[in-house]
């Protein structure tokens, strides 16, 4: 009776472990068979090792249990390329580091034509970085960034689109010479700056001096012009002194005739004769001084004194038209000579040249 009520009981027991075996084994497939991609993503379907296709973003039914798949981000990706040690065509070590961005363009290319595709533009960017930075000079490589950024990412193209990779950027961080190279510019450097200040320090010595032999030349000019109008004027004052002298003496020596020719009258006018013979002479010079040398144009008893004035003979024999005319031009170049020289003081304060103002505003006066 044991042995037929434990069959049974054997026989439920089998059956229930295999349908728990069918269910799991069913769940596995179905969890084989639905792939789920991320919009970001690609995947490389293999069925037992063969390509089949690439996997769009979403829900993906594949075979069960002979499928894999391989996924690739299609977003950019960052790439540190690690420091590197180069020497430069002018024999000078540095060490350079540098970050790429690259972003997978076709992941059929990048699943069947490369390993890693991340190591192998790693490994490819760290090789081109020396062979650009050995075929430039020192002072290429620390003040061209760009150049050898353009040159790095012109290097990678070519590889890496046979990968389906694109390279978006290259940026190198940083070039550092070595300990040496740096302190020999440093020295290059201090050098450089001292021999500037040098070159302006003595540049400003010679404008000073330039400056300062300037203005003496515009003090001596101004100086001179000075002097000279001094002696214009002074000469002149001699001879219009000499001019008048000259004639205040013959003016005197006829004043001294007709002097001598009244005494001789008023002598001749006490004797008897009443018959008297005068000079042409004195009788032309009583008439043209007679009101002059009395001081009036009355006599005594009220009548007029009849007399001329100075005719033309006598103001030339005296020069009175000719010193009025001297000293009429004295006047006006002394009015024109200290005009020009307040224009040239004001000229000097301005920075222009004195001479080159003269000339130019009276270019016909000298």
């Amino acid at each position: 009776m044991n042995e037929f009520v434990y069959a049974p009981l054997q026989a439920a027991e089998l059956t229930l472990g295999i349908g728990l075996l069918v269910v799991f084994v069913a769940a596995v497939t179905v969890w084989q068979m639905v792939i789920f991609i991320d919009a970001y993503d690609r995947g490389a379907l293999t069925i037992f090792g063969e390509y089949r296709k690439i996997l769009e973003p979403g829900l993906n039914i594949v075979p069960p249990f002979v499928s894999q798949v391989h996924r690739f981000d299609m977003r950019t990706q960052t790439l540190d390329v690690p420091r590197q040690e180069a020497i430069t065509r002018d024999n000078s070590p540095v060490t350079a580091d540098a970050v790429i961005y690259i972003r997978v363009m076709d992941a059929k290319k990048a699943f069947l034509e490369v390993d890693d595709y991340s190591r192998a533009v790693s490994n490819l960017a760290q090789t081109t970085l020396r062979a650009v930075i050995g075929d430039m000079e020192l002072d290429d490589t620390l003040s061209r960034r760009e150049q050898i950024n353009a040159r790095i990412r012109t290097e990678l193209d070519e590889p890496t689109d046979e990968w389906g990779i694109r390279i978006e950027a290259v940026e190198v961080r940083e070039v550092t010479p070595s300990r040496d190279v740096k302190g020999a510019m440093e020295q290059q450097t201090s050098a450089e700056r001292k021999r500037r200040a040098m070159i302006l320090e003595a540049q400003g010595e010679r404008r000073s001096a330039v400056e300062r032999a300037e203005g003496e030349k515009q003090s001596q000019i101004i100086r001179a012009q000075g002097e000279k109008q001094s002696q214009i004027l002074e000469a002149q004052g001699d001879s219009i002194s000499t001019v008048l002298r000259a004639r205040s003496a013959e003016s005197m020596g006829e004043r001294a005739i007709i002097d001598r020719g009244m005494d001789t009258l008023s002598e001749i006018g006490q004797s008897e004769s009443t018959t008297f013979v005068l000079p042409q002479e004195l009788s032309s010079m009583i008439g043209r001084y007679g009101k002059h040398l009395q001081g009036s144009d009355v006599k005594e008893d009220g009548t007029e004194l009849e007399s001329l004035a100075f005719d033309e003979e006598t103001r030339e024999l005296i020069g009175l038209d000719d010193i009025a005319e001297i000293i009429g031009e004295i006047e006006a170049e002394v009015d024109v000579d200290l005009e020009e020289m307040e224009q040239q003081a004001k000229a000097i304060q301005e920075g222009d040249d004195v001479t080159s103002t003269s000339a130019s505003q009276n270019p016909g006066e000298r």
